[in-house]
């Protein structure tokens, strides 16, 4: 992995966090252009990017790796929360897009989905991506959540425990917890109780 932020107190930290959570970073830029020549040089699976940089900004570096490295994902990490800057990243070929105010599990859980060829956004800025592209209507309350997710919520709402899930969708019920805690990250909530909640008001359950 690789973090471009030229805020170094910014990015130690979020070095520590990342290794923290089992990724190798093996390589750090203040400025656009180095990111993309490092990005070139040693092909990482994930870039975590800036936007507002020097040199060369966040946006023009996403489209300069995407062109000549496609299969590397780009994770935008930056207080840019404007809509020119979502939609210029998403056509860079970011896929993903979280604010500054994310915590070091969002953001761990964010580089994984986007590893595994998922795009990832910060609850603002997925309603915001889905209004967009579904002319102004989310038909999906929970964007973020990939589809298993859903369906872990949906048995949530319906007042099941861990077991009873997995037993009802032929799961572990390791899987279960991990996928249950990924919903509560994802939904910013602190417990399936909340989950549960917010599930049920969006017709769940």
């Amino acid at each position: 992995m690789v973090v471009a932020d030229d805020h170094p107190v910014y990015r130690d930290g979020l070095v520590v966090a990342l290794s923290a959570g089992g990724f190798d970073v093996v390589g750090e830029a203040a400025d656009g252009r180095a990111v993309v020549a490092l990005t070139l040089e040693l092909q990482p699976d994930v870039v975590i990017m800036d936007l507002d940089m020097p040199v060369v900004g966040g946006v023009e570096a996403s489209r300069r790796i995407s062109h000549a490295s496609p299969h590397v994902a780009i994770l935008v990490l930056t207080m840019l929360a404007d809509d020119d800057s979502v939609f210029a990243a998403l056509r860079a070929g970011a896929r993903g897009y979280l604010l500054k105010g994310a915590g070091p599990e969002e953001i761990v859980l964010a580089v994984r989905s986007v590893a595994a060829g998922s795009a990832i956004f910060g609850p603002a800025i997925a309603q915001r991506v889905m209004e967009h592209f579904g002319g102004g209507q989310s038909a999906d309350p929970f964007p973020a959540l990939t589809a298993r997710e859903h369906e872990i919520l949906a048995q949530i709402a319906a007042g099941r425990n861990n077991a009873a899930i997995a037993a009802q969708l032929a799961l572990a019920p390791k899987t279960v917890r991990n996928h249950v805690s990924n919903i509560l990250i994802k939904l910013q909530v602190s417990d399936r109780a909340q989950a549960m909640i917010r599930a049920r008001n969006a017709g769940l359950g």
